[in-house]
């Protein structure tokens, strides 16, 4: 089956903006003149099309990213709707990592918020060529100018305005379109009849001014325009429109639109731009391929379809209906449904079962997917987020996508024995699509823990056991995991002697134990017994023994890491020595060890990153100081803004987001990930001892 549209016709973009800018309306009617939808869904009935879990259609937020494929002008366009809150940020990145361009949906009558700032700098990081769109222009109190310079203040952005709004607020009622100098009206139900009519009077000395501003930047593109501005010659309107599509490609430029979603008003127009100015997968650099066979050679990955096919596994999602769904970009090559590939990140061969297109969560079966086409695959078994897929005769690894380490961990426990059946396949399902979500048991209490990126993350999680799953479950309060090691060597004896009539117990063996640190193990194992004092059959046992051990500390019951432990003497009884007396000396002899070699209880410390306009960076330095922070540097950024820099301990940063938000007026964001475990004072020990009971 030949591929129905060519590569630069096929647009993959994304649509992200801060919570509550109205990106999901503007979606909803992108599907609706693209033909894809015949009614209008408004999010404020919660009956959106792309939010289309109950949580979103209740909260009105979006929390996934949903994908869906439509038509325009003879143009293919998969859109990626994303989430504008900071608990999923996750889905904007991973989302990012495999578009070729975005739009970014700005409140008219707030310009950039927080939220914005940080989608902002993911596209950055991606190099996601970007056009903007002011929304919400018929809100009372919106300002489009005042949002231009936002943009172009906050954002550090090369923004300009290439449409202007004809009045605001009550009064807004059509565009200026800067470029071709015309003005344009919205009729019929549902704003699908464009008209065009004269530039308002009182507007002429604006659209004079903005398109000459507008001119002077696109010129900047190409060196004959920059001449013919220069020289004061007419240039032509196509001249313009290809110069600018070169600008936005190479992340030079950032045109500003406007309209307003919910009222019909500029949508199209944005549609146009999508296809005017943002890349094909033609026009985005190359990707860098690692050879699995040798990882120092780099290999080029083209959008063609004659190639070996490559692809990125961005999303799992469970579908009730067909199970796993995987969605894949397809970077080269085919991939065509019920053939056989390679995971290259784990080595496995995959079949792919059935491939569809979706649209929110409905789905079309197609037979191939080609390069640069994104869609979801049916039947993989071991994929997941980031994982690279590819030819079995091509075997070539891409970068994969970096998830920052969860923040904070609940316990969760269900509320009857049922539920506890359902709960352990329902988180199983939930982590698998979510790599920021995991699950562990507590060793000593048997408790569910479920860790995630803030306490909105999780509350989704529990809620989405509920709905899908029909799991009931009690939640427990935020806490941390804290971890035990020895900073000497020492030795112990462990003897277990039991003799109650009939056959007794009899295990002794001396260990010793040791500081030993090496990337990916927390723990070795080493028998140097010599002259049979304890038969080999019982080294076993013995090393069964210490790993039980291990579970719980001897300072407050937490995990013991970084550890080599030796048995190297011991003595045995012909008829009364056994496993499980070896394994009791074992445990008994390693805790006694551990006792000696000074142990120390670790605290997870995490890399903290806080961007924040200059006004609040006295407040927020001394608050990361009194939450013992180690402030390692400041960094100045564009517009006034700092960047601060510092390694805080997990335990002081619950509730932070809520901190920092009253401390800079919602203003200040920050990131934090996972860096190291450290020793914890003695005074915070003893707190921690006492919490829990030791």
């Amino acid at each position: 089956m030949p591929r129905d549209y060519s590569l630069d016709k096929i647009r993959n973009i994304g649509i992200m903006a801060h919570i509550d800018a109205g990106k999901t309306t503007f979606t909803e009617r992108v599907l609706f003149y693209t033909g894809k939808k015949h009614k209008i869904g408004e999010v404020h009935e919660g009956a959106a099309e792309m939010d289309w879990m109950d949580q979103e259609k209740e909260r009105g937020i979006t929390i996934t990213s949903a994908a869906t494929t439509c038509f325009w002008r003879d143009n293919k366009i998969n859109i990626i709707d994303t989430p504008g809150h900071v608990d999923f940020t996750v889905e904007v990145e991973r989302s990012l990592r495999v578009l070729d361009g975005a739009i970014a949906v700005f409140d008219g009558q707030a310009g950039v918020e927080p939220q914005s700032e940080t989608v902002w700098r993911q596209a950055d990081k991606y190099n996601v060529p970007r056009l903007c769109f002011i929304n919400k222009m018929d809100k009372m109190g919106a300002d489009f100018y005042m949002s231009l310079d936002s943009i172009q203040t906050r954002l550090n952005s090369r923004a300009f305005a290439i449409q202007l709004p004809i009045g605001a607020d009550s009064s807004f009622s059509g565009l200026i379109d800067l470029l071709e100098q015309k003005a344009y009206k919205f009729e019929g139900n549902f704003g699908e009849k464009i008209v065009e009519i004269a530039i308002p009077e009182d507007m002429q000395a604006d659209v004079e001014k903005y398109r000459s501003l507008a001119v002077e930047r696109i010129a900047e593109f190409n060196d004959s325009l920059t001449e013919k501005y220069l020289n004061g010659e007419e240039i032509t309107v196509e001249e313009l429109k290809v110069a600018l599509r070169k600008g936005v490609i190479a992340n030079g430029a950032y045109p500003v639109l406007c309209g307003t979603a919910l009222q019909n008003i500029g949508v199209q127009m944005a549609l146009d731009a999508v296809c005017d100015y943002l890349p094909s997968p033609l026009d985005v650099p190359e990707l860098q391929g690692t050879e699995v066979r040798d990882e120092t050679k780099q290999v080029e990955i083209k959008p063609n379809d004659s190639a070996p096919f490559v692809g990125l596994a961005f999303k799992i999602a469970t579908d009730p209906f067909v199970g796993k769904l995987c969605f894949v970009r397809v970077y080269q090559g085919v991939l065509a449904s019920g053939s056989y590939i390679v995971n290259s990140s784990t080595g496995n061969k995959e079949r792919v079962g059935r491939l569809v297109r979706m649209h929110a969560n409905h789905r079309e079966e197609v037979k191939e997917i080609f390069a640069g086409d994104i869609a979801a695959v049916i039947g993989l078994k071991d994929t997941t987020t980031g994982n690279t897929l590819c030819a079995e005769d091509f075997p070539i690894l891409l970068e994969s996508i970096k998830f920052p380490e969860p923040v904070i961990k609940i316990a969760v426990e269900p509320k009857t024995k049922v539920d506890q059946e359902k709960m352990g396949v329902a988180l199983a399902r939930l982590a698998e699509e979510d790599p920021t979500f995991r699950v562990e048991t507590d060793e000593e209490t048997s408790q569910t823990l479920i860790s995630g990126m803030g306490e909105l993350h999780l509350e989704i999680i529990v809620d989405r056991m509920k709905r899908e799953f029909g799991v009931e479950a009690n939640v427990g309060k935020p806490q941390v995991s804290y971890r035990e090691t020895i900073r000497e060597k020492a030795e112990a004896q462990g003897k277990y002697v039991k003799q109650s009539g009939g056959r007794g117990q009899y295990g002794d063996c001396w260990l010793r134990v040791e500081p030993f640190q090496e990337e990916g193990k927390s723990f070795v194992f080493a028998d140097e017994v010599k002259g049979g004092a304890i038969p080999r059959e019982y080294i076993p046992a013995i090393e069964k023994g210490v790993k039980e051990a291990l579970t719980s500390g001897v300072l407050a019951g937490y995990p013991i890491v970084d550890v080599k432990v030796t048995v190297f003497d011991g003595s045995y009884h012909e008829v009364d020595s056994s496993e499980l007396a070896f394994k009791m000396a074992a445990i008994f002899g390693f805790k006694d060890a551990v006792q000696k070699a000074k142990p120390v209880l670790l605290e997870p410390v995490m890399k903290v990153e806080v961007t924040t306009p200059e006004d609040y960076m006295g407040n927020i330095i001394g608050d990361l100081n009194a939450k013992r922070g180690q402030i390692d540097e400041m960094v100045d950024r564009p517009n006034s803004i700092k960047l601060i820099r510092a390694k805080v301990p997990l335990a002081e940063m619950f509730g932070y987001s809520t901190s920092l938000r009253s401390m800079s007026q919602g203003r200040a964001n920050y990131a934090m990930e996972f860096l190291k475990y450290a020793e914890v004072p003695r005074n915070i020990l003893e707190q921690i001892k006492e919490k829990v009971g030791k």
